[in-house]
């Protein structure tokens, strides 16, 4: 339990960093003098805002999930869950994607056009390969018996997979927005937007990802008994 309430912790100490840099605490009634900058409407803190928002409570909602992990993991029915090696083989894909993301970001500030088709491309080929893995992995662990009533360990594996799969899917439609705005010659400044917030987008979803595989391994009492270990 301690494991999720440092996670929500955490969440809402990013979340609230991330609403404190969109000039949240600005009191422009009280200032005096010419207005020397009119922020837009439309521009990168507006966009920044709402996903950090959106992505503060997709946070919320993994971690509530991962307590109910941990509380399950309590009963005498808990059975050591061992996934199938598709599950670990798009896992690598969703981090090349992420990594290819990143790439984009870059390559969309300093205005390399060619990068930037050929990272997003990679970006979302990925994406979709991670997602095929993921149907992949739940036909090779209903072929094995391992069905939603068998294994509680199952069953939460395909209650988290289900939802992080319908997110990577809301990711894929924005991304598809994307190269069709590169395919139209967009203005640079809104590809940048996009892919940026693509990329972050992605990175979330990824460190989301690996978290749950964490509580459903059974790896974070390891991990905190590691880190203890080295902060002792």
């Amino acid at each position: 339990m301690s494991i999720v309430l440092a996670f929500i912790a955490g969440v809402a100490v990013i979340a609230g960093w991330w609403l404190s840099r969109q000039g949240l605490g600005d009191k422009p009634w009280l200032e005096t003098g010419a207005v020397t900058a009119v922020p837009s409407p439309g521009g990168l803190p507006v966009g920044k805002m709402g996903l950090g928002v959106f992505l503060g409570v997709v946070g919320v909602l993994f971690a509530l999930t991962g307590s109910a992990v941990v509380m399950r993991m309590g009963f005498a029915d808990w059975f050591e869950l061992r996934l199938p090696r598709v599950v670990w083989a798009s896992t690598a894909l969703l981090m090349l994607s992420s990594v290819a993301l990143h790439i984009a970001q870059r390559a969309a500030r300093s205005g390399d056009e060619r990068l930037l088709r050929l990272t997003v491309a990679v970006g979302g080929l990925t994406a979709a390969g991670f997602l095929a893995g993921q149907l992949a992995a739940w036909s090779a662990l209903a072929q094995s018996g391992q069905t939603l009533a068998s294994n509680p360990g199952v069953s939460f594996f395909y209650l988290i997979a289900g939802l992080h799969g319908l997110h990577i899917i809301g990711g894929l439609v924005a991304l598809g927005r994307v190269g069709l705005r590169l395919r139209e010659r967009a203005v640079p400044d809104q590809t940048t937007r996009s892919v940026t917030l693509c990329a972050i987008y992605w990175h979330a979803l990824l460190v989301v990802w690996v978290a749950m595989l964490t509580l459903l391994m059974g790896w974070a009492s390891d991990v905190v008994s590691l880190c203890r270990a080295i902060l002792t």
